[in-house]
């Protein structure tokens, strides 16, 4: 089941035009799309105004900023430098305090997770709270949409609903245009600049990363931005972790997870992904979900009222895991002098009276990373009631890099000289640390990485690259990647090369099989210079995951008790051999029956069951489990088998229902007895996993009222991975997908 990851509004545009017939200005400074006609107090914004003007792609005057003389990307970028670019790159940030100089510019950053409300009040309380306009907004939201809709196809009206809020909300003082909208379903970041400053903003990227389920899913994760702003690079990442007071752990997980997995594309391809901390400043905003430990509610209460915010905080689990370096090492969060901002009755200043009677807590965070950075204000808004959260400012001062332009061209053409004299002068070389690397026991979904380091040993700058060997499509085999792949040298300077190996679904079953190996050449190539070779091996240890359900309905034993012949044997010969192996072959796959009987006697009740994500340290004990037989009961939380449950099914070579059966439910879908002749023309041990696995559903929902499942739920999870389609599913499919196996969820076809 791949996740949903879409950039909403890829730049949008709002640029302060001279007004025009049919167009006009609103008082929160933002150009406004088309008005209805009538009375202009009524103010009503066309829903089609909005979408156009998401289609328009990046604000024009940001677009200019691309040929402004202070941005060095397009001067390196220039023909006559050619392969030289990252050489220059390397001695102009060197020498970055020679061209450049400190001049401060204010930064609005806000908070707010809205709890699937749609906006009833002004967001002006909050967003137009400083006393001077700022010069940037980032805005974040979690929870934009709660409906099922928005989770699982990630499509949400509230989306223009909140942005024309947020719009009319600004500073009225300032004219602002909306710069980019990046959401991954509810998950939403604005950011908006004084139309003045547009022009220097560069190089502007957005990504996101959901961290829900099977780790991709979006009901959490991170939306984040990346842009120049004169000569400083940012980021900003707004994120929603993991709930629950007892959770602090999947959080720190989440955290980990978002920073290692969220990387955005350089302009130039030769220059590796820029991950978050590779900014000058970093802003981490959002729902952090981070609780107070070791006191009860009315503890709690109590230093509320008297105010003792600093008492109160010396338990705040995030306060705790950044004192013990668990997570955002390097980061500031200013001092906390608001009440917490969670959980409040919708619509009022009272705490939770639920039934649930949350504790209240600071949720809601916003931090900083980097240097000539000064908090200004860092505040809560009760003004605002339409969620059960508080929004949260903070305004932060911050000193940019602006570049003398006569100082950066004096700079520039001095290295460029430098440079030609030491090319005429001499030839590249690096030393290598090493040139074999054996990684030992690889495992299915387990990192491994050993280190290269190179040494410019040379009188030059040097520029390296892995390149493909003949006939080969790519420098390395798909489970082996080599981080940074490509780069430069300065003289004298060492660069550090990961190799890392991670076995992932789609190379687990040509391991599996012994059609692969962890073997592998690398060819590292200097510019101008020679090539080197590095051997890669190792070995592989079989894992049920990524292995056929035909082959493990013929295995009594663990997989990894078996000899590798005999998996090989399995894996690539014809029934009549398979027979061979055991005289009787199992009905399902022992390792399905261990997953599932564990969750049936443990789970039926489990609320979030299938949509909240495990343990990663979890789901490696339950795999080597499963493959190799001890323990005899699975280890771990019910989210965590319920996760190793999806990621089975997920990788199997073929699904459940065969890739040559796919178009024929779609086909059928609508139609109750046609779904159930398909299911009759799987092959044995397919039809006995496909309706084992439909009873444990079934089964689950008879106890909805706890565990909160639904037929909409599972249908659309498991239909996902039991009818994966051979190619690219758009969504058409993916509802005919849904529909054929919620047929086998609402009655008993047994």
């Amino acid at each position: 089941m791949s996740g949903v990851n879409k950039e909403t509004g890829n730049s949008l545009n709002a640029v302060s035009r001279s007004p025009v017939e049919g167009n006009k200005r609103v008082n929160s400074g933002v150009e406004r799309p088309r008005v209805e006609s009538g009375p202009e107090s009524q103010g009503k914004v066309k829903r089609e105004g909005w979408d156009e003007l998401k289609r328009e792609g990046r604000h024009d005057l940001v677009r200019q900023s691309s040929h402004t003389a202070s941005n060095k990307a397009t001067m390196l970028a220039m023909p006559q430098f050619g392969l030289r670019d990252n050489l220059i790159r390397c001695e102009l940030l060197k020498n970055e305090d020679i061209y450049t100089y400190l001049e401060n510019f204010s930064f609005f950053i806000g908070t707010y997770n809205v709890n699937g409300q749609t906006p009833k009040e002004s967001l002006r309380p909050w967003l137009g709270s400083t006393s001077t306009p700022p010069d940037m907004y980032c805005v974040g939201f979690q929870e934009l949409d709660l409906s099922k809709e928005a989770f699982f196809f990630n499509d949400t009206p509230k989306e223009t609903e909140w942005m024309k809020a947020v719009s009319e909300g600004l500073h009225p003082d300032a004219k602002y245009a909306l710069v980019k909208l990046v959401r991954l379903v509810g998950i939403m970041l604005l950011f908006y600049v004084r139309n003045e400053h547009a022009k220097h903003i560069s190089e502007m990227e957005a990504e996101t990363v959901g961290t829900g389920i099977m780790g991709r899913m979006g009901n959490k994760g991170a939306v984040a931005i990346r842009f120049r702003f004169h000569n400083s690079d940012i980021c900003v990442v707004n994120s929603h972790l993991a709930a629950h007071i007892e959770e602090y752990e999947r959080r720190n997980q989440d955290y980990k997870d978002i920073c290692s997995r969220l990387l955005f594309r350089q302009h130039d391809p030769a220059l590796v992904p820029l991950t978050i901390m590779k900014h000058n400043v970093v802003l981490w905003l959002g729902d952090l979900n981070y609780r107070l430990s070791d006191l009860d509610v009315d503890d709690v209460k109590d230093l509320i009222a008297k105010k003792d915010f600093e008492t109160l905080h010396s338990y705040d689990q995030l306060k705790r895991q950044i004192d013990e370096k668990a997570v955002f090492v390097g980061f500031v969060e200013g001092e906390i002098g608001f009440l917490p901002t969670y959980k409040y009755d919708t619509g009022s200043d009272q705490w939770d009276t639920s039934e649930k009677c949350r504790v209240p807590a600071w949720c809601d965070r916003i931090l900083w990373r980097g240097k000539n950075v000064r908090q200004l204000h860092y505040q809560s808004h009760m003004d605002l009631k339409t969620s059960d959260h508080k929004p949260v400012s903070s305004l932060l001062e911050m000193g940019i890099k602006l570049v003398n332009e006569e100082s950066y061209k004096n700079t520039f053409e001095e290295i460029v000289r430098s440079l030609d004299k030491m090319e005429n002068e001499c030839i590249p070389s690096v030393t290598l640390s090493r040139r074999e690397f054996h990684f030992i026991d690889v495992k299915f979904m387990q990192h491994q990485a050993e280190t290269l380091t190179l040494h410019n040993d040379g009188q030059v700058p040097c520029q390296f690259e892995f390149i493909q060997k003949l006939d080969e499509r790519t420098y390395c085999k798909p489970w082996l990647t080599a981080n940074p792949a490509k780069g430069f040298i300065a003289q004298g300077g060492n660069v550090d090369i990961d190799l890392e190996v991670f076995v992932n679904r789609s190379t687990a079953t040509e391991l599996n099989a012994g059609r692969q190996q962890i073997e592998d050449i690398l060819v590292l190539h200097l510019d101008r210079g020679k090539d080197y070779f590095l051997s890669v091996s190792g070995n592989y240890l079989p894992s049920c995951f990524g292995s056929s359900i035909q082959t493990l309905c013929q295995l009594r034993d663990p997989i990894q008790e078996m000899p590798l012949e005999t998996i090989r044997e399995l894996t690539l010969s014809g029934d009549e051999t398979r027979t061979l192996i055991i005289d009787k072959p199992l009905d399902i796959p022992k390792e399905i029956w261990q997953m599932v009987d564990h969750l049936y006697r443990n789970a039926p009740k489990q609320g979030e069951l299938f949509q909240q994500p495990g343990l990663r340290s979890e789901f490696v004990e339950i795999r080597d489990c499963l493959d190799t037989g001890m323990p005899d009961s699975l280890p771990g939380s019910n989210h965590s088998v319920a996760e190793a449950l999806l990621i089975f099914l997920d990788a199997l070579p073929e699904p459940v229902v065969p890739f040559s059966l796919y178009q024929q439910c779609l086909e059928c879908c609508s139609n109750t007895s046609q779904c159930k002749k398909v299911v009759s023309l799987l092959p044995q041990c397919h039809k006995n996993v496909f309706n084992y696995i439909a009873a444990f559903l079934r089964e689950l929902l008879k106890h909805s009222t706890h565990n909160s499942l639904d037929v909409n739920i599972l249908a659309t999870i498991f239909a996902a991975l039991l009818l994966r389609s051979p190619t690219k599913q758009d969504l058409a499919e993916k509802r005919k997908t849904q529909e054929f196996f919620q047929h086998f969820l609402v009655q008993d076809l047994s």
